[in-house]
């Protein structure tokens, strides 16, 4: 079996289109490697690009892409409405096949010694890569943000990083690498301009608060409206269209309905299978039903 990895490294630009091009254009130079997707959002001031091929190549194209972000992004004049503490913000491994969890937690610590040692960027390990507890939750690693680690990473022992100085990069901050399982970053937008709604909805369905099980979620303004947005870290849990219901049935109870919704990045096919079998209970349909699958094979 062909050993392939996904990575979505996510940055912090969502506005100057040439920027982004940029650093997803320097991904395609590296032979073996595919970009697969590139998005990015003016509201969040992030994008995302995401790539598969062999783990060499990958792990090559991620830091070609965070050599690039690094030179062109500043973060001291950054502001967006997503979570963040560096130009290259969060770079995730994802196995697909012929690689396991395990493999992947290997190249990020390949990678974060790359960016520490060639790129002097201080780098923090999360989800299965963790060396501490406290650092498996991304939202624990990027608490206070930016701003926050700037002031507390020379002098608070649990903001020290894993690998690299124990100061923020001049101008790129400091960057989470780490792997994981597939995530589904899936938004909804309501139909009010009073963010408070969109809190009140995400601290009701997020996991950490006794909600749906593998659910991550924050409220924000996105274009002048309320936005629930989620991080489904495992699908088999927590599907999308279990997390559009839910969130539909708490905006109710607040008189206020969902204008749309949007899938951010890429997911896979088994998620969009069993969203299929959970609405619409086709309890026997699954994935060899879909002609384009049987044709790639």
């Amino acid at each position: 079996m062909q050993k392939l990895v996904e990575c979505v490294p996510n940055f912090s630009e969502g506005r100057k289109v040439s920027v982004i091009n940029k650093i997803a254009a320097s991904a395609k130079k590296v032979s073996g490697v595919r970009v697969l997707d590139t998005e990015w959002d003016k509201s969040h001031n992030r994008s995302l690009v995401t790539i598969v091929g062999s783990p060499r190549e990958v792990l090559s194209a991620a830091f070609e892409m965070i050599k690039i972000a690094t030179k062109l992004i500043d973060m001291r004049k950054h502001k967006g409405e997503h979570p963040r503490i560096g130009a290259t913000d969060v770079v995730p491994f994802i196995p697909i096949s012929g690689i396991t969890v395990k493999d992947c937690v290997v190249l990020s610590i390949k990678l974060a010694e790359r960016i520490a040692k060639e790129l002097r960027i201080p780098v923090y390990l999360y989800e299965a890569a963790a060396k501490r507890a406290d650092r498996v939750n991304l939202a624990d690693v990027r608490r206070g943000e930016y701003e926050g680690l700037s002031k507390e990473i020379g002098s608070n022992p649990d903001r020290k990083p894993d690998f690299g100085p124990n100061k923020m990069h001049p101008t790129a901050g400091a960057v989470v690498v780490g792997a994981r399982k597939y995530l589904i970053a899936y938004n909804l937008n309501l139909d009010t301009k009073d963010v408070g709604i969109a809190k009140r909805i995400a601290a009701k369905i997020r996991e950490k608060g006794g909600g749906l099980p593998g659910v991550k979620v924050l409220g924000f303004e996105v274009g002048g409206f309320a936005q629930v947005s989620m991080n489904l870290v495992d699908f088999e849990k927590t599907n999308f269209d279990e997390a559009f219901r839910e969130v539909e049935k708490e905006a109710k109870k607040l008189n206020v309905g969902i204008r749309s919704s949007e899938i951010y990045g890429m997911i896979p096919l088994e998620a969009l299978v069993r969203s299929v079998k959970k609405t619409f209970k086709a309890v026997d349909f699954n994935s060899d039903q879909v002609l384009e699958k049987r044709l790639y094979e």
